[in-house]
């Protein structure tokens, strides 16, 4: 069941960001390419190789695999669902946090297979057959397809854009609300045994949160909306394509959807106080 719900939540959720995005926002674009080019280049590229440096730490490999399957999964997975409406409701542009979602939805189709193979290689994962082009292919289907399917239903009808652009979201964010309930009820009593036999999680986690974080205040150098956004951006990582290469090609391995649960509630739990402080500066 989860196998088949990943894919239709992440593909309402694209399909109604790209009903939101406005025509009139590759304006943005153009009025601030080395902006844009910046921000997803830290996202897409920067957070995953400062994962790649903090699991080379020796202290890493006390680690389980779980964890840092988890923390990899998470750091290549750009374009979280509901940076939007996080920007929105942190005192962020959310304008600019959608285009920069959606540019950083393209560049994962490119960056998500060329990371994969980068840490495969540098740990020599064996069993978890990844491959590039296949990698592409669910990144295009469960991100791009209604992404771009949104942005023409957008152009072409914008009255009925305009119509189902609210529900279609609200349904995406309860779709969203209700894989990550799936995912806790399957492996929710495991949670407290889970961290109490991979304490040193946490800590880590923490680490790569605060990283990326500082990755999107340093690369946006604007004024605080901005740079909130660009955290946003950086930070909130896909738990939903994350999960997705979980059940596609980690299903065997106990504690991975676990430890991708772990992330996400830590990154919501960290960056909180860290954007409002932000906000009030």
């Amino acid at each position: 069941m989860l196998q088949l719900f990943v894919p239709i939540t992440l593909f309402v959720i694209m399909f109604a960001l790209g009903l939101g995005l406005r025509w009139e926002s590759r304006l943005r674009l153009r009025d601030r390419p080395a902006l844009f080019a910046r921000v997803v280049f830290g996202s897409c590229v920067l957070v995953p190789l400062v994962a790649l440096l903090l699991l080379r730490l020796p202290l890493s490999y006390e680690l389980s695999s779980p964890v840092r399957f988890a923390i990899a999964l998470m750091a290549i997975c750009p374009s979280a669902p509901l940076t939007m409406r996080k920007a929105d409701r942190a005192g962020g542009d959310p304008e600019l946090a959608a285009m920069l979602q959606v540019l950083a939805a393209l560049v994962a189709v490119v960056s998500v297979p060329l990371l994969t193979d980068l840490f495969r290689a540098t740990y020599e994962i064996d069993g978890w057959n990844i491959g590039p082009v296949a990698v592409a292919q669910q990144v295009g289907k469960a991100q791009i397809l209604p992404l771009f399917m949104g942005l023409f239903l957008r152009r072409w009808r914008p009255a009925l854009a305009n119509r189902i652009e609210g529900p279609l979201e609200k349904i995406g964010n309860v779709l969203l609300l209700v894989l990550i309930g799936l995912v806790l009820f399957k492996a929710g009593p495991l949670l407290v045994p889970f961290l109490l036999q991979n304490g040193l999680a946490v800590p880590f986690i923490g680490v790569m949160v605060l990283a990326s974080l500082a990755i999107g205040f340093v690369l946006a150098a604007a004024e605080p909306r901005q740079s909130i956004s660009a955290a946003l951006v950086t930070s909130m990582r896909n738990p939903g394509l994350a999960l997705l290469f979980a059940s596609t090609y980690a299903a065997e391995m106990a504690g991975v959807k676990l430890a991708i649960l772990v992330y996400l509630l830590i990154t919501v739990l960290l960056s909180l106080p860290v954007l409002r402080h932000r906000r009030g500066l």
